[in-house]
Formats: structure tokens, C-alpha cells, sequence
């Protein structure tokens, strides 16, 4: 403890031309970096709801190890996650952003507990609500934002937007409802040929779980005893319908019949760990597929074109707010066991703010794609087929 007065008062002396703010942000600083090895606790076990199963003799793991380092990994990408929907609700209110354009807030704890239960190499495919699966699957806040914006510094080049994203081993937000689902399979396929023990996360939401399609795949996967992981998203509503409304039953984890399956609290994102590995060690022991429904819950409506609260109450929202929220159910935990102190994570809170507003700055500042490249990436060779004859995509021109 001496040394560290020692070397708060040593800066402090040294900045003395520096305003009082920055010597009270340095202090703060030194003080969570003299504590990081010395008193907080390098690891906790946490008590985490008990997942429902469908014809598995036994579930996920009721407790969860959770080291330091992996709480403030999760901490920081769950509130990027949030912050950069919320400023994405800011663009579009502003007609920067425009199209459609669905926000992922609140169900943080599905994308981020999901990725610590696979692996990089592993694949992944879901719906339209894409873009926090965009960035654990290694794309950056920046090309996020252009992206939503139409610029050409954008993920997808400019010409994607909200729902087509893409990166390596992540093959998008699909917009046509449910179609991702054998899309996935097909991937799933391929992870099975090749042998490299790989597996497909396929995701989908309560809204297109009905889709026939889906029941078909759920028949090929598991006559192939294809290594794919379906998870159903239940946030509850599809577009303005509530589930109950809309499904006769409303227990997706059961809907593979034939295939096992598993009902996690999506919003916990131990839960949506421990039962992802579990998820996954099922499919690489060859055991074919497996469903997850995640109960969670999005805060804004289903689009940006949806207020979110003509067939939901304010007071709804607002509940699950303050009982559920993934980020202050995480943060709690942490505080709680003294694995991280207040001032550390309002320091990430205000890095993850930076972050934003210097993406958000660089989404609209960077110029959109030339009118030439509008037909590009269409074909995977290049020059580009010629079709019928002609070739429209040379002949583009502005008449603005």
C-alpha cells in the first residue's frame, strides 16, 4: 500500500501542469493497476439456473468457473455490443442509417456466451439480428458502422448493410426468415466431409421457428448425424407477435422430436456458456445434432420501423431492465466477489464509448462505394461471366 501512495504521489508531482481531472483519472488508474494483482479474486464459481432437457439423461453443468479475465472480456464486448446498437439507433433517428436495420440490445448474453462455448474455427449463420454475432466472430465496431452507414470502409464493402455482414467462418445475417436454418445444415454437412471436427452454430428466432422448412432440416441433420448446434432465439415476440399468440407450443427446446434438446436462460451469460459447451461436445462426439432455446428478450422493437410498444408495455421492458439485464447481472457478480472494482469498469465503459464515437465519426465520414462497383462480387470469377451477351455492370452510369 505504501508503494502505491508512493507512486500516486510521484505522478502527481510530475504532472503538475496537467488539469485536476487527468491527475484524478491517472490516480484512479494506478490504484485498479496496483489492485489487479494483489487483491482481487482471480476466479469465482457462480450458481447458474438449471437448464430444462429433452431427451438427454442428464444437462449442463448448475455451476460456472468465471477467471477475472474472462468477466472483463465478456463485460467489455457485451457493453461494445450495447453501446454500438444504441448509437445505431442514433444514426438511423437521423436518417444516416436507413433500410432495415434490427437491433440486438439485450440479448447481449446469447452472442457473447455462445462464443466462449466454440471455437473460432467453428462456423456460424443466423438471422437478420446480426450484428453482435459480427463482432465476436472478428468483425471490428468500425466496419460495423460503415457498414450500416453504405460506406466502402464497411464489412460487406458498403453493399451488405444491416442484415448481410459476413467474416470468416461467419456466413451472415440472412434476411429471408428461417432460410439461414438449412443453409447451416449444408455447412454442417461440409464440417462432417472434411473431418475436422468443426461444427455449425444455426441460429434462428421464436418468430421463425414455425417455418417448415426448419422441421426439414431437423430431419436431415439428424438422419446424417450432422454436428450442428440449432438454437432458437426466444426473445418472445416475433415482429409484434407474442409467442404464446403464435405457437401452439411454445417449448422450442422439444421441437426436434427426435433431436435433444436444451432451454437455457439466455440472458445469464454462464448459463449460455456451460450449455454451449455441453452443445458442443454432444455434436464432436458424433452424436448428430442438438437444439437450445435462449430465453432472452430484445429492448428495442423488432426493427428500427417498430416502437417496440404498441403490443408491449413500457413497464415490461422496463422490468426486465432491472431484474434480467445480461450486463448488470455480470456486473453485479463481479463487484460482488471483488473480482473487479467500480472504477475498472467505468474505465472500459468509457473506452467502449470512445470506440463508438470514433467508429460512428468514421461511418459517416468515409466515402460511399463508386457507382462501378455496384456489380462487383457478384460472380466469383473475375472478369465476370457474360450474360446473354451483355454486360451491364460496364455500363453503369450516374444520372445524378
Amino acid at each position: 500500500m505504501r508503494k502505491m501512495l508512493t507512486i500516486i504521489s510521484n505522478v502527481l508531482r510530475g504532472g503538475a501542469s496537467r488539469n485536476g481531472a487527468e491527475l484524478v483519472s491517472e490516480g484512479a488508474r494506478i490504484v485498479v493497476s496496483a489492485r489487479t494483482y494483489a487483491d482481487f479474486t482471480p476466479q469465482a464459481t457462480f450458481d447458474i439456473k438449471k437448464c430444462d432437457v429433452h431427451k438427454l439423461e442428464e444437462g449442463p453443468a448448475v455451476q460456472a468457473v468465471l477467471t477475472r479475465e474472462e468477466g472483463l472480456q465478456y463485460y467489455r464486448t457485451m457493453q461494445t455490443m450495447r453501446r454500438m446498437e444504441l448509437k445505431a439507433d442514433q444514426l438511423y433517428k437521423q436518417k444516416i442509417i436507413r433500410g432495415f436495420c434490427h437491433l440486438y440490445d439485450g440479448q447481449e448474453a446469447c452472442a457473447v456466451g455462445i462464443e466462449a462455448g466454440i471455437n473460432l474455427s467453428d462456423h456460424l449463420i443466423t438471422a437478420y439480428r446480426a450484428h453482435g454475432y459480427t463482432l465476436t466472430r472478428g468483425g471490428t465496431v468500425r466496419e460495423i458502422m460503415a457498414e450500416l452507414t453504405g460506406r466502402r470502409g464497411g464489412i460487406a464493402k458498403g453493399k451488405g448493410g444491416s442484415m448481410h455482414m459476413y467474416t470468416k467462418h461467419f456466413y451472415g445475417g440472412n434476411g429471408i426468415v428461417g432460410a439461414q436454418v438449412p443453409l447451416g445444415a449444408g455447412v454442417a454437412l461440409a464440417c462432417k466431409y472434411q473431418g475436422k471436427n468443426e461444427l455449425c452454430v444455426c441460429l434462428y428466432g421464436d418468430g421463425a421457428a414455425n417455418q417448415g422448412q426448419i422441421f426439414e432440416t431437423y430431419n436431415m441433420a439428424s438422419l446424417w448425424k450432422l454436428p450442428c448446434i440449432f438454437i432458437c432465439e426466444n426473445n418472445k415476440y416475433g415482429m409484434g407477435t407474442s409467442v404464446e399468440r403464435a405457437a401452439a407450443s411454445t417449448d422450442y427446446y422439444k421441437r426436434g422430436d427426435f433431436i435433444p434438446g436444451l432451454r437455457v436462460d439466455g440472458m445469464d451469460v454462464l448459463c449460455v456458456r456451460e450449455a454451449t459447451k455441453f452443445a458442443a461436445e454432444h455434436c464432436r462426439s458424433g452424436k448428430g445434432p442438438i437444439l437450445m432455446e435462449l430465453q432472452t428478450y430484445r429492448y428495442h422493437g423488432h426493427s428500427m420501423s417498430d416502437p417496440g410498444v404498441s403490443y408491449r408495455t413500457r413497464e415490461e421492458i422496463q422490468e426486465v431492465r432491472s431484474k434480467s439485464d445480461p450486463i448488470s447481472l455480470l456486473k453485479d457478480r463481479m463487484l460482488s466477489n471483488n473480482m473487479a472494482s467500480v472504477e475498472e469498469l467505468k474505465e472500459i465503459d468509457v473506452e467502449v464509448r470512445k470506440e463508438i464515437e470514433d467508429a460512428a465519426q468514421f461511418a459517416t465520414t468515409d466515402p460511399e462505394p463508386p457507382l462501378e462497383d455496384l456489380c462487383n462480387h457478384i460472380f466469383y470469377n473475375d472478369p465476370p461471366l457474360e450474360v446473354r451477351g451483355t454486360n451491364p455492370w460496364s455500363k453503369l452510369k450516374s444520372i445524378s
